[in-house]
């Protein structure tokens, strides 16, 4: 299926996907049908980016919030991950796409670690889209660990205190050599970030829609980009576009 053309198109986009188990119960199905049907919605979007040229796709994948919920539901959803990894790495491989996970990696348990480890280094060397996955992910959490690593090169005394600047704190963040998002995404309705990339989402467009995750499709996405492309982005400057003659 061809995409269509935009008149700008963002480098990176992230979604927080949200709803699949509001889009379960309103079918009367349990939330775990909610979450794979959501998987499908990832694959669909993942193609999609790549086709239309976007380099970055960041989805929230799970949150380091996401532990306090039922340990059956929390299973369901590592399974979910292990089997999308394990099903579709070599897929994604073929495809040029490169994986990267932020999040914090201390402490994960059982093999879900050496498995996300395993697609970086499966997909290092690929150039086209860059797919990154948000797991036990939380992004005051992320903000502290760099802090931390700030202040430990201080206390060595390898870096003063007035030389930390916006720049260092981001090259100490789990997105480090990644721009920030252009656009971010949210589904469900909800119109908040949640914890996600509270420090990069500085100057990001925001969109929220009122379908379901597991209701996402390609046509949903690009639909999204195109609202994106209409957008006035400044940056703090001015508008680069002429305005509007009085009257119209």
């Amino acid at each position: 299926m061809s995409a269509p053309t935009f008149s700008v198109v963002p480098e990176h986009v992230a979604i927080i996907m949200d709803g699949n188990g509001r889009w379960a119960n309103a079918r009367g199905l349990p939330r775990t049908m909610g979450h794979r049907k959501g998987v499908e919605a990832v694959r669909e979007t993942v193609r999609a980016a790549g086709d239309i040229g976007i380099k970055y796709l960041t989805l929230f994948a799970f949150s380091s919030e996401n532990w306090r919920r039922p340990e059956t539901e929390v299973s369901d959803l590592l399974g979910l991950l292990k089997a999308f990894i394990r099903r579709d790495l070599a897929e994604l491989h073929r495809q040029n796409v490169r994986i990267r996970v932020i999040g914090d990696r201390d402490n994960l348990r059982g093999d879900i670690l050496p498995l996300l480890l395993e697609a970086e280094e499966t997909t290092r060397s690929n150039t086209a889209l860059t797919l990154v996955i948000a797991f036990n992910y939380g992004s005051r959490d992320e903000i502290a660990r760099a802090f931390t690593s700030l202040a430990k090169d201080v206390e060595a005394g390898r870096l003063r205190p007035q030389d930390i600047s916006p720049e260092l704190v981001g090259a100490r963040l789990d997105t480090a050599g990644i721009p920030d998002p252009d656009l971010i995404i949210r589904t469900s309705g909800e119109e908040r970030l949640s914890n996600f990339l509270l420090w990069q989402a500085a100057y990001s467009e925001f969109m929220f829609m009122p379908e379901f995750w597991p209701d996402f499709s390609r046509d949903l996405f690009f639909a999204a980009l195109e609202k994106y492309a209409a957008r006035d982005r400044r940056f703090g400057g001015l508008s680069a576009k002429p305005a509007a003659a009085v009257g119209s």
